[in-house]
Order: structure tokens, then sequence, then C-alpha cells
């Protein structure tokens, strides 16, 4: 009995080239599928099938496959949390201090955040079907704004803490615990609050 080649429906919406292979497509049936318009090349060695969701954020969902610890940070995140008006010309992400920074399509800032502290305040983004990012949390977001002012600008750092205070729910005192784990953030932090409040 001949088996049958595996056809579109048996991959997920986004994958890998090794992943296609694992699952029993060879190149020449690859070629075939990119050719009919069935799969697309979103990236050096990363396909999307043609009918996956076309609401998702292409960028976001390659940073996911290309680098597993890659987090949304600074002003990307806080425009996701709704705390900055600021639409940023590239993503911003954070990956571990010393990690290596891979090949991209998509438009990336790529920032080198310490390791010791590099998951405090991380949370996943669902970016796709099956593909997640991490994502910073708006408190650790506005931590690190304070702490980066001097790359990232005070304008920034004022205005999401300014729309993160108007928030019901927020408790500067869990700001000021988070910004502990950060040190140079401290200090202007509370100087802000002190001012805001």
């Amino acid at each position: 009995m001949v088996s049958e080649p595996a056809g579109v429906r048996d991959l997920p919406e986004t994958f890998r080239y090794s992943e296609a292979r694992r699952l029993g497509v060879s190149d020449r049936r690859l070629r075939r599928l990119l050719a009919d318009g069935e799969v697309e090349r979103l990236a050096r060695g990363i396909y999307r099938r043609a009918d996956a969701d076309p609401m998702v954020d292409l960028d976001l969902v390659e940073v996911a496959h290309r680098i597993p610890d890659g987090t949304l940070c600074l002003a990307s995140a806080l425009a996701r949390h709704g705390l900055t008006d600021q639409i940023p010309p590239t993503i911003d992400i954070a990956i571990p201090r010393g990690q290596r920074v891979p090949r991209m399509a998509a438009p990336i800032t790529w920032h080198h955040f310490a390791r010791d502290t590099f998951f405090i305040g991380r949370e996943p983004l669902s970016v796709g079907q099956s593909e997640q990012l991490g994502i910073y949390s708006a408190e650790r977001c506005i931590v690190d704004a304070f702490r980066l002012r001097h790359q990232e600008g005070t304008e920034l750092a004022n205005d999401a803490l300014r729309a993160w205070l108007r928030r019901r729910g927020s408790r500067p005192a869990e700001l000021m615990t988070m910004a502990k784990h950060f040190p140079r953030a401290v200090e202007p932090l509370r100087t802000t609050l002190e001012i805001l409040l």
C-alpha cells in the first residue's frame, strides 16, 4: 500500500522546514505547495499555510519561531498594554544578555537584558494558533522605561506611568516592589510617583 503524501492540512498554521520534513513533506512537495499558493514563505526556513488566520502579526510569529525567549518590551509592550500613544518604528524585543541575535525579516530593535532579572514580570502572549511570545507586564515595562530613560526618553516613562495610574486597580506599592529588582529605576520612579500622586 502506497502512503499518500502529506497535505497542507497535516501541517500546523506556521511551521519550520524541519517540522515539515518530520511530518513527511518532501522538498518537492513543499515546493509544490509554495507554487500552488497553499503555503507561503514567512521568513528563511519558516512557512505559513495560506488558510491560516490572517489577523495575526506575522512579524511576532516569526520572532516566536526564531527565538523562544524573545520578549516584547519597552514601547512595543507599552503600546500593547495601552500605556502609550507612540507607534514604535520597530518591534522592541528583549533577549537574555549574551544570547545570539538571529537574522530576521521583521524590523526588530534588540535589547539585551540581564539574565538574572530577565524573567521578572514576563507573561505569555499568544501570537497565533500555537505560537507564543513573551511580553513584559505593564509594571515591568514602566520600570524598564524608567531605568532606560537615557535611551528611551523620559517622556515615554512619564506618560506610561501617568496612564497606568489612571487605571482602576493600579497599585504604586507593587510597582515599587518590582522596581527594587532594578536599582537604577527606584529613585526616578519614586520621585515621579510623588509628583503625580
